[in-house]
């Protein structure tokens, strides 16, 4: 009973991301949304995890939780130079 409710509230929770990424007033809030998605997907699979009784799935989460916090900084690297790291050859 208690693993329906945790998922169904992050469920809700991840709907609500959804809305604000698709809905969002700047970039920001979309890039920010999508970065809490993410890390709601990490602790939906620590809770699905917990409650199986599966330990290797706290692996995949912290993996998930580093891909997700790597490319929101890279997303947002783009958005601000335009590139991920080419050097000027005026410099």
């Amino acid at each position: 009973m208690m693993l329906a409710a945790a998922l169904v509230a992050l469920m809700i929770v991840m709907l609500m991301l959804l809305l604000r990424a698709s809905l969002g007033p700047t970039l920001y809030d979309r890039i920010m949304a999508i970065n809490a998605f993410g890390t709601t997907t990490v602790l939906a699979l620590a809770v699905l995890g917990f409650f199986m009784g599966r330990p290797s799935f706290m692996d995949i989460a912290l993996l998930y939780a580093l891909i997700n916090f790597i490319g929101t900084l890279a997303i947002l690297k783009i958005y601000r130079f335009g590139d991920l790291g080419q050097h000027d050859e005026e410099q």
